[in-house]
């Protein structure tokens, strides 16, 4: 199986596996149903958490935040006994109590290791169907709490039902989604053409492993990768912090301290022949 790094960034990253036989079409809209989806997920691991603590999204005519609401324009807000406050004021406040925070929590952190960046030092591909079962569990925990449904304005319930990733308009992973049609995968300082195969580019050894970027049509070539990652440079820079130090060491010392070291010692050979090389005088 073909591995492809597709990456953005060093926290940014993840594994996708395929056959080099695979179309290069196929592979493209794959990808991007993947990434669309990633976005998805980390908009909704935030969402779900903020409705665990504060409920439901209020109208957005009837946004702000309720003691001041209370206070300035006369309003009655309703608390239950889990009642918390959103300091946005985008929210009620009354949250479904603390064993659905539970839960919320849990299937947050489940979605967030499939995410994380560490997946592919790990060597763990992702796919659509992984994906989708994370996204299939957050809706079962929503509906667990709110068996009667979220208003129609939650972000929660937006992200969730729409599939096309419109429920994500207004928020800043909107800024990141990709369509299908024209996404460009961009591999080796080169956009593959969706009417060829991946063998094409990449040979036919099934052991490849390639990193690739997906574009926005007329983006052009995206930056290349560095010649040596991040944890190469940290071990380049302290050598040469080693050697510095060395150096300024060896510039403070007298010209002539070579003559107390072992090897500029006449008599050295002799006495090592003799097992006598290491005795000194007390004291010294």
């Amino acid at each position: 199986m073909v591995l492809i790094q597709i990456k953005q960034g060093d926290q940014d990253t993840f594994l996708y596996e395929c056959l080099s036989s695979t179309s290069n079409e196929a592979v493209v809209r794959d990808l991007v149903k993947i990434w669309n989806n990633r976005m998805r997920l980390f908009q909704l691991c935030g969402a779900i958490r903020d409705l665990g603590k504060h409920g439901p999204m209020k109208k957005p005519d009837k946004a702000g935040i309720d003691k001041i609401q209370e206070k300035y324009n006369g309003e009655t807000i309703d608390r239950n006994e889990y009642y918390q406050e959103d300091p946005t004021g985008n929210r009620i406040g009354s949250g479904p109590g603390p064993r659905m925070v539970e839960v919320f929590e849990e299937v947050a952190r489940d979605a967030e290791e499939v995410l994380s960046h560490h997946n592919v030092a790990r060597k763990i591909p992702i796919s659509s169907a992984l994906l989708q079962e994370k996204l299939d569990n957050i809706r079962g925990a929503v509906t667990m709490a709110y068996p009667m449904g979220l208003p129609e304005w939650d972000t929660v319930r937006m992200t969730i039902e729409a599939e096309d990733c419109s429920g994500l308009d207004g928020t800043l992973a909107s800024q990141h989604v990709l369509d299908p049609e024209t996404a460009e995968l961009w591999v080796a300082s080169r956009c593959l053409d969706r009417r060829q195969v991946l063998s094409d580019r990449l040979g036919k050894n099934e052991k490849t492993k390639v990193i690739g970027k997906l574009q926005r049509p007329g983006a052009g070539a995206p930056g290349r990768e560095p010649a040596i990652d991040e944890e190469e440079k940290k071990a380049m820079m302290a050598y040469y912090f080693k050697k510095q130090e060395e150096m300024k060491q060896l510039a403070e010392n007298d010209e002539d301290t070579y003559l107390h070291s072992a090897w500029a010692d006449p008599k050295q050979l002799q006495k090592s022949l003799r097992g006598v090389g290491n005795i000194k005088a007390p004291g010294l």
